[in-house]
C-alpha cells in the first residue's frame, strides 16, 4: 500500500466520538439550521438563466458534477433539496453539522474534504454518480481561501466521464457573516438570481498539462456565473 493511500485510510478511522457537549451544540446547530432554511426558503423569489450547453436547466439537477462558492450553500440548499444531490462534505465538528442539516433536507453527504480524507472521498462521489446521484462541491471549502476553486471534480470528471457545471446563486439582501467565506443568509423575501454555465467535460486521456487547463477554466466558469447572477440582481434592481 502506498503511503497516501496509507494515510487516507488511516484519516478515515481516527474520528473520535463526539463529547456530551459536541453532541448538544451540533443537535441544536442542526436543528437551528433546518428551520431557518425551511423558514426563509420559501419566501425567496428566483430567477434562473443558464448558458447554452448546460446540463441543468435552473430547476432541475440531472446527473452530473456540480460546483458553487462555499457563500451561496443556504440558497442552493433550499432551491435543490430533495433531489439526492450528493455533497462532499469535511470531517471537521463544522462538516457534521453541515451534514446532519442537508440529511434533513434531502441530499447526501460524503465525508472528506481536499485537507482530509480526499482519495476516499472522491472515491463516494463516483459512487454515487454510478448509483445514478448527481454529485456537488463547496468548491472553496473547507477552509477557503475564498474564491479559488480545488481540482476535485477535475479529476472526477476524468475518472467517470461526467460533466461539470459551475453555478452561482447571488442574493439581493442578506446578512454576510464574518467567516472565511463571507458565507450569506438571505433575509425573507429577497430576490435571488441563480446562473449556470455551459457543461465541462474531461477526457479520460487528459494529461497532467491538459487538466491544469481545465482547472483554470473551472475556475473562471465560476467567476462568470458569480458576475453574471449578481448582474442579473443588479439589473433587476434598476428596471
Amino acid at each position: 500500500m502506498n503511503e497516501a493511500r496509507k494515510n487516507e485510510l488511516e484519516g478515515e478511522s481516527n474520528s473520535r466520538p463526539f463529547s456530551l457537549r459536541q453532541r448538544l451544540v451540533l443537535w441544536l446547530i442542526t436543528w437551528a439550521g433546518y428551520l431557518l432554511i425551511r423558514l426563509i426558503g420559501p419566501t425567496l423569489r428566483f430567477q434562473t438563466a443558464v448558458e447554452e450547453g448546460c446540463l441543468s436547466d435552473g430547476m432541475t439537477s440531472p446527473l452530473g458534477i456540480y460546483c458553487f462558492w462555499h457563500q451561496c450553500v443556504i440558497p442552493v440548499a433550499h432551491r435543490f433539496r430533495n433531489r439526492k444531490v450528493a455533497v462532499m462534505t469535511s470531517r471537521s465538528f463544522d462538516g457534521e453539522y453541515i451534514a446532519r442539516i442537508i440529511k434533513k433536507l434531502g441530499f447526501g453527504a460524503v465525508r472528506g474534504s481536499s485537507s482530509r480524507g480526499a482519495v476516499g472521498a472522491l472515491m463516494g462521489m463516483k459512487q454515487e454518480l454510478d448509483q445514478g446521484n448527481p454529485v456537488a462541491f463547496t468548491i472553496d471549502g473547507p477552509r477557503g481561501p475564498i474564491y479559488v476553486a480545488k481540482p476535485g471534480p477535475i479529476l472526477l470528471a476524468k475518472k467517470t466521464g461526467q460533466g461539470i457545471v459551475c453555478f452561482h446563486i447571488a442574493v439581493e439582501r442578506a446578512w454576510v457573516l464574518n467567516s472565511w467565506d463571507r458565507m450569506m443568509i438571505p433575509k425573507p423575501f429577497s430576490r435571488v438570481a441563480g446562473w449556470g454555465s455551459t457543461t465541462m467535460h474531461v477526457p479520460a486521456e487528459a494529461t497532467e498539462e491538459e487538466m491544469t487547463v481545465l482547472h483554470q477554466q473551472m475556475q473562471a466558469a465560476l467567476d462568470r456565473c458569480r458576475e453574471q447572477a449578481e448582474g442579473m440582481l443588479k439589473k433587476a434592481n434598476s428596471s
